[in-house]
């Protein structure tokens, strides 16, 4: 018998275009063979030791010079605390910032497992509307007048599942709404670096305000199994963060996976691997956005300029049905449903360009195409 270890396994011949996971295809071994290779011959085991609470000093000098280069602005290292991954950093803040029945305000539609760890913790969820310049702000303002929210949680740039960027301008707005109401903003950046026709705004972290949280990982830019991620926040949050029990107890996270990745960072390799993605995911979203035109003209949607989604609605068509009889038809989506925080957005589907190549994708849009006939 063959057990299990990827999370998501998906039939012989069945293209599932709702997953957001990379291809395997796409995950660097021998990459990351090199840099354990490198690292675990040294004759320094330090990184075997319970960890420094904010994370391997070494490792976040190394990664604030990377993200210093990619946002334009010197990252200071204090800045930064290591985590496993975006979703373990949301699940930490929500400890450690909010209480159960505490109201937060999140994007309509919104990433559907972030979703799940707020109702870990008992929060209570408002939504606020998008347009196809992100977050809308006059909705928030309207719903500022009546709830103080502890967090507004954004998918600021190629949203999930939108695909849609949030506007300079729209920024600003959202940061001075949240010094003026003194509420935090958890800006969950995982698609900052996949951009691939355009240029997005830089990251909510280039604004050093003590209301912005910014989320990181290393999940779409080298391999989700690293459990691998960050925080960049201001000091007057981080000590906070940083002397969380479970940091006393444990150590901070992932210092042995921390080493192997600096040397992927030193010796130009994250780059490399963060252009090859590029290459890739820009002649799939070209696919998608031809093969949606060719086969399912009555789909409506957004064209994104980076991310891994596509937001597309048909009018009329129940996609919570439709995902069950597309499993006759050997393919997989994501109903809109699932990214509603008020029981709507029905005749959205979320389809995604990470796992499967060019071919597949016309495969799997053309057994979509049967399915609604």
């Amino acid at each position: 018998m063959k057990l299990q270890t990827a999370q998501i396994q998906v039939p012989e011949n069945f293209i599932d275009l709702g997953r957001g996971d990379p291809a395997f295809n796409l995950l660097p071994l021998e990459m990351l063979h090199s840099a354990a290779h490198n690292r675990l011959r040294d004759s320094d085991n330090s990184f075997l030791q319970y960890g420094t609470e904010k994370g391997d000093g070494y490792f976040r000098t190394a990664f604030a010079n990377f993200l210093s280069k990619k946002y334009n602005f010197a990252v200071d290292i204090e800045s930064l605390f290591i985590t496993s991954g975006i979703s373990a950093g949301l699940d930490l803040l929500c400890t450690l910032f909010t209480k159960p029945n505490d109201t937060i305000f999140v994007e309509e539609p919104s990433y559907f497992l972030a979703l799940k760890i707020f109702a870990d913790h008992g929060l209570k969820v408002a939504s606020i509307r998008t347009d196809e310049h992100g977050l809308v702000i006059d909705d928030l303002i309207l719903k500022l007048k009546s709830v103080k929210p502890k967090f507004v949680y954004v998918i600021p740039t190629f949203q999930n599942p939108a695909g849609r960027t949030l506007t300079q301008e729209r920024r600003e707005q959202l940061i001075s709404l949240a010094k003026e109401h003194d509420f935090l903003i958890f800006a969950d950046e995982v698609y900052q670096f996949l951009n691939y026709t355009q240029e997005p705004p830089n990251s909510l972290a280039s604004f050093h305000s003590e209301h912005v949280i910014s989320l990181g990982s290393f999940s779409k830019i080298l391999a989700p199994g690293l459990r691998l991620g960050w925080l960049q926040t201001h000091e007057s949050l981080m000590q906070k963060i940083s002397s969380a029990g479970v940091l006393d107890s444990g150590g901070g996270m992932n210092p042995f996976t921390s080493t192997i990745v600096r040397h992927v960072i030193e010796s130009g390799n994250l780059e490399k691997n963060l252009a090859s993605l590029k290459q890739t995911f820009t002649k799939r979203i070209k696919v998608m956005d031809e093969c949606l035109r060719k086969y399912i003209p009555s789909a409506e949607f957004y064209t994104p300029h980076g991310g891994y989604f596509f937001w597309v609605r048909i009018p009329n068509v129940d996609m919570t049905e439709l995902r069950e009889k597309a499993k006759t038809h050997h393919v997989g989506l994501r109903q809109g449903l699932l990214f509603s925080s008020n029981d709507s957005l029905k005749d959205y589907m979320r389809l995604s360009i990470s796992f499967y190549d060019e071919g597949q994708l016309e495969e799997g849009i053309v057994r979509l195409k049967k399915c609604l006939e």
